[in-house]
């Protein structure tokens, strides 16, 4: 005999879960990869702005040194970053190292760390940032 669906059992779903930084960067690491994707547009529309005129080249360069441009490559370059600290993170639990609770949640706030310093590192010494010589 078939449940009603008064009798369906309920499954947990995001409202149960109590939200901890492994869940985020799980969850980052998707979006990441997605902001990649899309980014690598971007980067493929910046050459082919070079190879179609110089008019072309110079109106994408302004488009990226602008506030929303460097937004946008800032997004780029903290999703290449963690999306590479994170795949490492992966690769070492492939070798079945580094899976308990404690140091799963322990390599997720070193994950988080090592991302935030390396993106702001990469932007300060290419002079990024509007009005930052880019």
């Amino acid at each position: 005999m078939p449940m009603s669906m008064n009798e369906r059992p309920l499954s947990p779903h995001l409202q149960i879960y109590k939200l901890e930084l492994p869940m985020v960067l799980s969850g980052l690491h998707r979006i990441s990869g997605i902001a990649l994707s899309v980014g690598s547009i971007l980067l493929v529309a910046w050459i082919l702005s070079a190879v179609h005129s110089a008019e072309a080249f110079a109106g994408m360069n302004s488009f990226l040194r602008s506030y929303v441009g460097q937004f946008v490559l800032f997004g780029w370059t903290f999703s290449l970053i963690h999306h590479s600290v994170n795949g490492v993170r992966h690769l070492i639990w492939d070798t079945g190292r580094l899976l308990e609770v404690d140091q799963i949640n322990s390599s997720s706030k070193i994950v988080l760390a090592i991302v935030i310093v390396l993106t702001l590192l990469a932007w300060i010494l290419a002079g990024g940032f509007p009005g930052g010589g880019a």
